[in-house]
């Protein structure tokens, strides 16, 4: 992509008129690959330097899309499920974008789920050397300890290896199940559930909260909406930190 002017750029991000965009500059709110600009007359790529307005990330511009989707227990990730099971398509079916999903969740847990037809940041956010950090909340089985906590940061061994939770914390006991909520940035099949099924609490119901710098607030179950610009830029600073 050609330079344009930085005010050019910052206009169509979105952010207002060219003369709200030269103020931005002016007051020195702008900076362009870690460096303020606060002089008219700049020129950037859009495409290739990292821009940021009040230290928030612009994403690049590109003709993708990016959809987060709180996912009901029930559905398959998949698009297609040969079995004949309620699958993502329905809920997908009114977008003219082919879209397919970041990862899966289980069948059986619920929550966020990323879709994009953006190859090379889903690549990138799915991949382990990324690390994305995911939250899960789970209802299990049990009085949990305050030292299962402590095991599960150690690090336990599964049967596919070693698994360890970034941040682990019981939010709740009663009747004799509790609700755990856990940061964990593998991605392998069911860790979750197999890590706390380890410990001898056994999932009841998992939910998927957040996503790296997404979460779900204010996104019922079935429903979907467009990433907003700024969840946008701090999805492309998590993989490119």
């Amino acid at each position: 992509m050609a330079e344009i002017r930085l005010q050019k750029a910052l206009a169509q991000a979105g952010l207002g008129s060219r003369r709200r965009c030269d103020d931005m500059i002016a007051h020195g709110r702008v900076e362009v690959n870690g460096e303020i600009i606060d002089q008219m007359g700049s020129r950037v790529d859009p495409l290739v330097d990292v821009i940021r307005v009040d230290g928030k990330r612009i994403p690049p511009p590109n003709d993708h899309a990016y959809v987060l989707l709180n996912k009901p227990r029930g559905v398959v990730t998949s698009m297609a499920d040969e079995h004949g099971r309620p699958d993502l398509s329905s809920i997908v079916a009114g977008r003219d974008d082919r879209l397919f999903h970041v990862g899966r969740l289980d069948t059986d847990t619920s929550g966020l789920l990323l879709l994009t037809n953006d190859g090379d940041l889903a690549h990138k956010l799915a991949h382990p050397s990324f690390e994305i950090i995911k939250t899960y909340v789970a209802l299990v089985d049990g009085t949990v300890s305050d030292t299962v906590a402590t095991t599960l940061k150690a690090g336990i061994e599964l049967d596919d290896g070693p698994a360890v939770v970034d941040r682990f914390l019981v939010k709740d006991r009663s009747r004799g199940r509790s609700i755990v909520e856990l940061d964990i940035h593998m991605g392998r099949n069911r860790i979750v559930r197999r890590m706390l099924d380890a410990v001898g609490h056994p999932v009841v119901e998992l939910n998927r909260s957040a996503f790296g710098p997404l979460d779900l607030r204010g996104l019922a179950a079935g429903a979907m909406r467009d990433l907003s610009r700024e969840e946008l830029g701090a999805l492309f600073d998590s993989v490119e930190a």
